[in-house]
């Protein structure tokens, strides 16, 4: 389909697109497109008016900031699938970003499009959930941290306000076991569920699981029932099956032609104890 009638912009700064979004209350940021287009043109979407950032590249880098490693919001999939910084601090997210759809998808698609869109079948945010990131949005009163469980509201809802600009993602470095399980007909689809774990170990027990679903509710939530269960015990596959069986509780899946909701709900219990097995393993 053809989109409905729109202006177009193209901002040269963080402060000209925070303009643009405040001089019509319906303007819409786009960068890849990969988020916003398809809704579009299927006219799911209706923006009055599409501010560009692509061009600002002094959003696209991968920094070591010590701790944690920043990565502005422009930065391609590609790039953070790729980036030798992120698979050695935080290899998670580099094994994620190389899931995001297909090759074209990744070389166009940007880090902060995925967040900002706050789409519940989307990949990046449950990683970034699991583990415990921080965004930066820039917005007309100045800058401002916002952890990544307060920045997910609802289907394609975020807490990004309307003149709001999300710069740059912080993500601690770790090197606790990892996993990301996604279940998909295709290479190149949504997940029909899937899980990130982040699982730490100590003298034969876990002393931390950090669990979150894709695709399991209106946004990417935690499982904190299985985490739970997890934390503190003993790394026996009794043990791991028994806290795994809870990776429904408190989600409300859709259902579509993919599958049911209880379809998806058995499916998560079956991902989430090959997401911590194989985090246990690492």
């Amino acid at each position: 389909m053809i989109p409905a009638p729109f202006e177009y912009a193209r901002a040269g700064t963080v402060e000209e697109a925070i303009q643009l979004l405040g001089s019509n209350e319906d303007a819409k940021i786009i960068a890849g497109g990969h988020s916003l287009l398809p809704l579009m043109r299927l006219r799911f979407a209706r923006p009055a008016l599409v501010v560009d950032i692509d061009r600002l590249t002094d959003l696209e880098y991968i920094r070591d900031g010590g701790d944690h490693i920043e990565i502005g919001a422009l930065t391609r999939m590609h790039d953070l699938a790729t980036s030798d910084l992120v698979k050695e601090a935080c290899p998670l997210m580099a094994y994620t970003a190389g899931q995001v759809g297909d090759p074209q998808v990744r070389h166009r698609g940007t880090i902060g499009g995925s967040v900002a869109h706050s789409d519940p079948a989307s990949d990046p945010p449950t990683t970034l959930l699991a583990l415990g990131a921080t965004l930066v949005v820039q917005g007309p009163d100045g800058t401002r941290e916002v952890a990544a469980a307060d920045m997910f509201k609802g289907i394609f809802e975020s807490d990004l306000g309307p003149q709001d600009v999300l710069t740059a993602i912080r993500v601690p470095k770790t090197s606790a076991g990892w996993s990301y399980q996604k279940f998909h007909r295709r290479a190149i689809d949504w997940a029909i569920v899937g899980v990130a774990a982040v699982v730490e170990r100590s003298n034969g027990s876990i002393a931390d699981a950090r669990i979150a679903l894709t695709n399991m509710g209106s946004t990417a939530l935690r499982a904190t029932a299985v985490e739970e269960a997890l934390s503190g015990a003993d790394a026996s596959p009794d043990t791991i099956l028994a806290a795994c069986g809870h990776a429904a509780e408190g989600t409300s899946p859709p259902s579509d032609t993919n599958g049911s909701a209880e379809y998806r709900q058995e499916l998560a219990k079956v991902l989430v104890r090959r997401a911590v097995e194989e985090a246990l393993a690492r």
